[in-house]
């Protein structure tokens, strides 16, 4: 079967709920892909930032195969030898008390908001059914009603109501709106340190310190979502940390697993996620033994080959090199790391076909921003390659 098979197959019997290219990957290795015609090409999407560590890295292959030979799901009905030492492993590389596995990102996001509301209500007094969390503008933090019901992009939520309430909503970067919107009822703030999704966008210096500091000021608790900006995407273990400030809760995925297998988990304190008594809140497959092999040796990669420190490195260099393109329809190049946006002043998709045209795969986002994050592992040689190809496609299409 050719690519046009494979895509004549998908569009008749598949969903249309996504627009991707048409390149119909076959095989993938380190920061590079092949397709079903033998055609290779360089990812700098990395599946939305959950292959930081690069396709098919053989630790994470190693321990797969041999974790999937001894036992790869129990239910949490039972306890496993594999589980207890992902935990350890994040506490160890996170310093947080407390982790609870789940396996989507948008899993952890509910799971997250669940531990806010019965926090508010338990600890800190909010009347029953009364509990809010304030969002920002432009979230993107999943696709599940409630999810959609705090996203302030029409097209996510329109025909999914009656849609969950609890969920006022601030301006992202502006401190002062998210005082105003505080009130007795509010359990928690839920924040991106770097909104993906809107176009990698970094809020104002000083903004998350100073929502850090207004939150504790009014017991409220502070969530960060690092489902994409952590784990070395933003060039530091999570993005936060360039404001210096220490979460309530944390929201983790994506590259927790090395893109495996999906594995999610939020971390927090004791104080906070013992607040769950068994029953409250659960998952079949969450902590299963597999994912928490994977979720170790994935960890792993990222300390041991130094990939949090590569990603602030090489995502300067990248940044300087797109810079340097003389096109009037560059807007801007923005980022953290190797999470770049690359603003335009027209529409993205045209570049980003003709890009994959180049062999370089990325993804458009809000209509005239091109996401570049590629695989952590990705080296000088290969983004000076890219930077040929961007600059040849940027400068075609003046």
């Amino acid at each position: 079967m050719n690519t046009q098979d494979f895509i004549a197959l998908e569009e008749q019997y598949g969903a249309h709920n996504y627009h991707p290219l048409d390149v119909v990957v076959h095989s993938a290795q380190g920061a590079w892909v092949t397709d079903v015609e033998g055609n290779r090409y360089l990812d700098c999407l990395a599946a939305y930032s959950a292959v930081n560590q690069g396709h098919c890295h053989p630790a994470i292959v190693k321990a797969f195969i041999e974790q999937a030979k001894n036992v790869t799901l129990t239910s949490r009905a039972f306890r496993n030898d594999q589980l207890p030492l992902l935990c350890a492993d994040l506490h160890d590389l996170t310093g947080y008390e407390m982790s609870l596995p789940m396996n989507s990102g948008a899993e952890a996001v509910e799971t997250a908001v669940k531990a806010a509301r019965k926090w508010g209500h338990t600890v800190k007094g909010i009347p029953q059914d009364k509990a809010e969390i304030i969002c920002a503008t432009d979230n993107f933090h999943g696709r599940t009603v409630t999810i959609v019901s705090f996203s302030t992009e029409p097209q996510y939520r329109d025909g999914f109501g009656p849609l969950t309430p609890g969920f006022p909503i601030a301006k992202y970067g502006d401190i002062e709106d998210l005082k105003a919107k505080i009130t007795p009822n509010t359990a928690a703030f839920l924040v991106e340190p770097i909104q993906g999704e809107a176009g990698i966008i970094v809020p104002p210096e000083g903004y998350l310190r100073e929502a850090a500091r207004i939150c504790k000021e009014n017991n409220v608790l502070l969530i960060c979502d690092e489902i994409q900006s952590g784990l070395g995407r933003s060039g530091r273990l999570f993005a936060f940390e360039y404001e210096g400030i220490r979460p309530d809760m944390v929201i983790i995925g994506k590259a927790l697993s090395g893109g495996f297998y999906p594995v999610s988990a939020v971390l927090s304190s004791k104080a906070i996620l013992g607040v769950f008594k068994p029953g409250d809140h659960g998952s079949t497959f969450g902590g299963n033994p597999l994912a928490a092999a994977v979720a170790r040796a994935a960890l792993k990669v990222l300390v041991d080959e130094k990939l949090v420190e590569r990603s602030f490195e090489l995502g300067n260099y990248f940044m300087e090199r797109l810079r340097s393109i003389p096109s009037a329809h560059v807007v801007e190049v923005r980022g953290r790391g190797l999470w770049i946006g690359f603003v335009l002043d027209t529409k993205a998709r045209p570049y980003c076909e003709a890009l994959m045209r180049e062999g370089l795969l990325c993804k458009e986002t809000h209509d005239n921003v091109i996401r570049f994050a590629p695989p952590l592992v990705i080296t000088k040689e290969e983004i000076d390659w890219a930077f040929d190809r961007i600059s040849k496609v940027v400068l075609a299409l003046d």
